[in-house]
């Protein structure tokens, strides 16, 4: 258990999947404190992970050892100045919100730079997760161990640029639900086909990483790869899809970009 205590400043879903994939794995720090001006936020919190303390007071996590921001850019802006006045000298905050850079950050912290950057990802909560970290040049290499060693109970958190998080952001951790959706209706799919639900989804699961694989070492092209199976039900539905990701998710990109 690490010794350290650790405040999340909001209790939604990137607190929920940091807590869940740390007690999943018998990571939790020995003091949690999350703070959430919602008390159905907070009871679900407490009913997930044991042991968490729960108030509505954001200066109480501020206080922490490490201090995770939690919370959309806005909401930073607005309570910065208050979560400042509490930060511990040698503590480590984490931001988990895109568009707000580490100098951004020490600006509305009163030039605090004990800063790191990570854009997080759902399937952390079951130790499955992708999730880019930056630590700022300010950070000692005490505190850079301090925060690898957090993450790494939730999956893979490699080091990246600053400038490539915002494109992690649209790739990784919003990735998930353009998939999801699919993968779901095909689970439902094959069992009305007469699959058990553990078979189809063992048989989804193998497919899935099968077909990533073979984007990796195959060596084929993109055309090549997508011709390997001669039957394409679903090909004159494609070209919507893809307008869809061509559309959208430049557009949200330039929305989330410093």
């Amino acid at each position: 258990m690490d010794e350290r205590s650790i405040g999340f400043v909001g209790g939604g879903r990137a607190t929920t999947i940091f807590l869940g994939g740390l007690h999943r794995a018998g990571r939790l720090p020995r003091h949690i404190v999350v703070s959430d001006p919602s008390e159905a936020a907070l009871a679900a919190l407490r009913r997930r992970v044991p042991g968490v303390e729960v108030t509505s007071d954001n200066e109480a996590a501020a206080a922490c050892d490490v201090v995770v921001l939690a919370i959309h850019p806005p909401v930073i802006r607005e309570i910065a100045g208050r979560l400042a006045r509490r930060l511990r000298a040698e503590a480590a905050v984490i931001s988990l919100a895109p568009k707000l850079t580490l100098a951004n950050l020490a600006g509305l912290l009163g030039g605090f730079s004990r800063l790191a950057r990570v854009i997080p990802n759902a399937p952390s909560i079951v130790g499955a997760g992708f999730n880019p970290v930056c630590v700022g040049p300010d950070a000692d290499e005490a505190m850079r161990r301090a925060v690898l060693d957090l993450l790494r109970p939730l999956g893979e958190c490699p080091e990246v640029a600053e400038a490539d998080l915002e494109s992690y952001a649209i790739l990784t951790a919003m990735g998930p639900t353009y998939l999801w959706f699919q993968l779901y209706e095909l689970i439902d799919l094959a069992t009305s086909f007469g699959l058990g639900r553990e078979d189809a989804q063992r048989g989804l699961r193998a497919m899935v990483q099968g077909a990533l694989a073979t984007m990796e070492r195959s060596g084929l092209s993109a055309a090549e790869v997508m011709d390997l199976v001669a039957a394409r039900p679903l090909g004159d539905g494609e070209a919507p899809i893809l307008e869809l990701y061509r559309s959208k998710l430049p557009a949200l990109l330039a929305r989330l970009r410093p």
